[in-house]
């Protein structure tokens, strides 16, 4: 069902067990890490020579490598991982506090982890897709005004948050990262923000 809005295409568009991925890789690696990520391997071939790379290397040297990236760098942390630190300079600006009022929007709480968190916006991102998939095969069935709601929510979450600070946020990835798995990573988001749907909102 279409609208014309190159936001909502581009978010219903998205897979979301690639979604999910990209938000879990966010996350600080523990020691059944490595396994996890060889089961997906043969769906995510993108990630294969990270893999081979990360097990020739000590669990500790990947947890540095994850704390050094997105939360305690030295002399400065290169990749925060958080919306407000990209937008507004400081964590917990009002990017989260606009955030949470999106999620309240589809029924959700961030409880866990702070609404401007990235993973937490790309696991939303991923509810919204699969919410629209679900809300596909039920076509006919009067779920036409819930479609309306998932395509506003999904255009809000692209053109005025993630429009404007995932495409630096994935280059600083790509620049900084001494691990193939994150400059991988860094690669895939900006290929998500360079999608040919994606609104090109000024970035702050």
């Amino acid at each position: 069902m279409g609208t014309g809005s190159d936001t909502t295409r581009l978010g219903a568009g998205q897979d979301a067990a690639q979604l999910r991925l990209l938000a879990a890789l966010l996350a600080m690696p523990e020691a059944e890490s490595l396994d996890a990520l060889r089961e997906l391997v043969p769906r995510a071939l993108w990630i294969a020579e990270a893999v081979d790379e990360l097990a020739a290397l000590p669990l500790d040297r990947w947890q540095a490598e994850h704390t050094r990236l997105f939360v305690n760098g030295y002399p400065k942390t290169p990749c925060i991982p958080f919306e407000s630190a990209y937008r507004q300079g400081q964590m917990g600006g009002t990017s989260a506090q606009d955030l949470r009022g999106l999620y309240r929007k589809a029924g959700l709480q961030t409880e866990d982890m702070p609404a401007d968190y990235l993973g937490t916006e790309l696991e939303f991102a991923a509810f919204l897709a699969d919410t629209r998939l679900a809300d596909a095969g039920l076509a006919g069935v009067g779920h036409g005004g819930d479609d309306c709601l998932i395509e506003a929510l999904q255009a809000e979450l692209w053109r005025e948050h993630l429009a404007h600070w995932l495409p630096r946020f994935a280059q600083d990835l790509r620049e900084h990262a001494r691990l193939l798995l994150y400059r991988r990573l860094g690669e895939q988001l900006a290929g998500l923000a360079l999608a040919p749907n994606l609104p090109h909102a000024r970035e702050d």
